[in-house]
């Protein structure tokens, strides 16, 4: 029998491993080879400053972890991987001590929303009552009718209408609420593509939730590898891949990769016309990634925003427009839209016993930006939370031209491998029918430079290891839950 696997996957972010887990478990021989000494791409945790404090290095919060059909099907609770609500699933603090929260529950949210109490209901009620349908077609890469035509109609109207700045929203409190939402679109506001994912990640925050992974996001990562293990895959760590010619032989490789770098590992075997629209390919503003070791939680002006697990700093609706469109047209700014997780309001075990606990923020600002963003995001935070300086132990900093670095996906800074564009929310990385699949035999593109684009789903490498198993293998995909695989053994 030969050595060679059946399968190939190159990355083990979410997306990387999601195509694995789908590949083992419908049989085939999967390697991944991981150029870092550690899995998990976005989903790494480590301990920078202290030992037992651990932080998490990319991504902190995961509300797309519990309600994408990938991860529904994969059931982390069954894998011991506990997914913990935080009372407010994110706050936004405004100017004089005000502040406006998103509650689990949808009608406690409306009513501090006061004048705008029947408006957000009206807004959110029907996107929370279809949630699945809703995400469901977000996600799906948006090929073919939707499963749930009634969420697409409940949808799309809102999208078109925030797009076109005709919300139904009145008071500064409702507004900030959900543009600091659609900020995470990371791109111009308003726009079609921050429309969806504002209403998306507005709506989940009263149904799924904005969790967060007890231990850290790494977690998530773990529980994924260990299903590939057990079903016959095998991870190699420490392996830089510089040339696709490495996988000859093999039937399929995945590149958890951004257009970039599969361009950089395939060169010249990548037919001109495919080749020229992955060079035309568009990346977004950067993020600059800032980590705190604290004595004691943040001490915010309002107490609301110290029960959120999320916390947007971005002013009013007017002034995140503003930020945004000018970091998103490459104008650097003093006071940039900052995302802020203090892991330990949610799991309380992130603190150490002296009290001590991380602090996890990200900066907008524009691609490739060069500043250490430390001393901006530590002013930004003291001035919705005096005396937050007081209490650093430690910072490290990491700016958007450093983030490529540490992951080459992140081009420029830029954690979604693609602008958010209309154009590229549907035609990523290329104008395809099936954009998983390149032109080169057995080989698929499965990072978030295809759709449904950034974010911690599983579901570009779910969709393009299904792509691959029904073209290549005529095989229909495997179970993906602890039940399915055993029901699957049984038969088998």
């Amino acid at each position: 029998m030969s050595n060679r696997p059946d399968a190939a996957v190159i990355g083990t972010g979410p997306n990387g491993l999601a195509a694995a887990v789908t590949l083992a478990r419908a049989g085939l021989r999967v390697e991944l080879h991981e150029q870092a000494d550690t899995i998990g791409g976005g989903l790494r945790t480590q301990p920078l400053f202290a030992s037992d404090v651990t932080h998490d290095i990319c991504a902190a919060v995961h509300p797309m972890a519990a309600a994408s059909a990938f991860f529904r099907e994969f059931d982390l609770a069954a894998r011991g991987v506990r997914l913990i609500q935080p009372d407010i699933a994110y706050a936004h603090p405004l100017s004089r001590g005000r502040a406006v929260a998103a509650h689990r529950s949808l009608e406690r949210t409306a009513q501090e929303l006061g004048p705008d109490r029947e408006r957000w209901l009206r807004l959110m009620a029907p996107l929370v009552a279809r949630s699945s349908g809703v995400v469901d077609l977000v996600l799906s890469g948006q090929r073919g009718m939707p499963d749930d035509t009634a969420a697409a109609l409940h949808l799309i109207p809102r999208v078109l209408a925030h797009a076109a700045r005709r919300s139904p929203l009145r008071t500064e409190e409702a507004t900030a609420l959900l543009t600091g939402v659609a900020a995470h679109s990371v791109g111009k506001l308003p726009s079609l593509a921050s429309s969806a994912v504002g209403l998306l990640l507005g709506h989940l925050a009263h149904s799924t939730g904005w969790p967060l992974p007890e231990g850290g996001s790494a977690r998530i990562a773990q529980a994924m590898a260990d299903d590939i293990i057990a079903h016959g895959g095998t991870l190699h760590t420490g392996h830089r891949v510089t040339d696709l010619r490495e996988f000859d032989g093999v039937p399929l490789v995945f590149c958890d990769t951004s257009a970039k770098g599969l361009l950089a590992i395939a060169g010249d075997r990548l037919p001109a016309g495919y080749r020229r629209s992955l060079e035309r390919f568009r990346y977004g503003p950067g993020a600059a990634k800032v980590d705190f070791l604290v004595s004691g939680p943040i001490p915010w002006t309002n107490p609301v925003v110290g029960r959120a697990g999320t916390v947007h700093l971005g002013g009013s609706q007017a002034e995140m427009r503003r930020t945004e469109t000018a970091t998103a047209r490459g104008r650097p700014g003093e006071r940039p839209f900052v995302l802020v997780v203090d892991p330990a309001v949610t799991d309380p075990g992130r603190a150490n016993a002296d009290g001590r606990r991380p602090v996890w923020a990200y900066a907008h600002v524009p691609a490739g930006d060069p500043r250490n963003p430390v001393d901006m995001v530590r002013r930004h935070i003291e001035h919705y939370a005096p005396g937050f300086g007081d209490t650093i132990i430690a910072e490290r900093g990491v700016a958007a031209a450093e983030l490529e670095s540490y992951n080459p996906n992140y081009v420029g800074g830029d954690i979604g491998s693609g602008a958010m564009t209309l154009r590229q929310s549907l035609l990523r990385p290329a104008p395809r029918w099936d954009p998983y699949r390149t032109p080169l035999a057995g080989v698929y593109l499965c990072s978030a430079s295809t759709p449904p684009g950034p974010s911690v789903h599983g579901m570009s490498g779910y969709l393009a290891a299904r792509s691959a198993l029904r073209r290549e293998h005529h095989l229909a995909p495997p179970p993906l839950g602890p039940v399915g695989a055993r029901l699957r053994d049984m038969t088998s």
